[in-house]
């Protein structure tokens, strides 16, 4: 096959539906199948392929070291079928499964391989009762991605207020990239056009002084009193917004609306509460819980 025949071929094996995979290679174990593939075709094209499809790879193992701290919740299954005999691997987490691709030693040859592999539910049961926002949606999606730091006290000033802390650790741990292919959160800095979140609230804020309420009707855009910052969007031109009002960042509520005039919801929670329930409650507006029970962050860093 193709590169382009073999991600399609992954799509459907991820899409299908099964709730075990049963893998025809000797020696291998239920939990995963291995896709037949040409040990002429070119790999950093085919994971080329599958980043374009699913985002960013985690890199698992390379030169046959073995990342030392990879469990369950972060790759493991993609593994656990070849053992010590990992050259290099890489993963992708998507809803309920990892994909990987890599090299394996098989005897005295190296060979390229594609496989899925089931991913298990990420535990949430085990968080402390009084776990934050930010640390629920970690777990709930099974995310280790390394943070980064920003100058919030820069972007502050520049946009005038105070921003609420939960979203800063938001940004600073799910960077450039979509929960559930779904909704992006924006950030200082961020690559993906459009969704750098100072200059995105700029923009809005030109483009109110000009047009006026618009598509915003009957709400105003910051900085006008109790006006509304964006800090999100979704795959469906879904909007999620801050309503600035009070003193307290923190305490600003979520407005969010769809893609058509007047569906504006509001929910009394901060932005993190507000994914972490989108993801897992199925009455949420947003929910996405009606269509995965199993949850992930898809990076488009490189």
């Amino acid at each position: 096959m193709e590169t382009d025949e073999l991600v399609d071929a992954v799509t459907r094996l991820v899409g299908n539906g099964v709730q075990r995979y049963e893998c025809c290679e000797d020696g291998h174990g239920a939990g995963h199948v291995c896709l037949a593939l040409s040990q002429e075709l070119d790999l950093l094209e085919l994971i080329e392929g599958i980043s374009n499809r699913y985002g960013a790879s985690r890199n698992l193992a390379m030169c046959s070291y073995t990342d030392p701290t990879v469990d369950a919740t972060t790759g493991r299954p993609v593994l656990t079928p070849f053992d010590a005999d990992v050259i290099d691997m890489r993963a992708w987490a998507h809803a309920d499964h990892w994909i990987g691709a890599g090299t394996v030693r098989v005897g005295d040859d190296i060979r390229h391989v594609v496989l899925v592999a089931e991913r298990d539910v990420p535990v949430v049961e085990e968080l402390p009762g009084d776990a934050t926002w930010v640390e629920r949606v970690v777990a709930v999606t099974g995310w280790a991605g390394e943070a980064r730091t920003v100058d919030w006290d820069a972007v502050e000033e520049r946009l005038g207020t105070r921003l609420p802390s939960d979203y800063k650790q938001l940004s600073e741990i799910f960077v450039n990239g979509a929960f559930d292919g779904f909704l992006s959160v924006y950030g200082p800095g961020c690559r993906v056009p459009g969704e750098d979140f100072v200059e995105h609230a700029e923009l809005l804020t030109a483009y109110s002084s000009r047009e006026g309420r618009g598509p915003w009707e009957p709400h105003d855009i910051y900085p006008a009193p109790g006006g509304l910052l964006q800090w999100g969007s979704s795959e469906q031109a879904d909007e999620f917004y801050w309503l600035t009002e009070g003193d307290d960042p923190d305490r600003w509520p979520v407005l969010a609306s769809q893609d058509i005039p007047d569906t504006w919801t509001r929910i009394d929670g901060t932005a993190a509460e507000f994914i972490f329930r989108m993801l897992t409650e199925r009455s949420h507006p947003h929910s996405m819980a009606r269509y995965y029970d199993t949850h992930w962050f898809e990076s488009y860093e490189e």
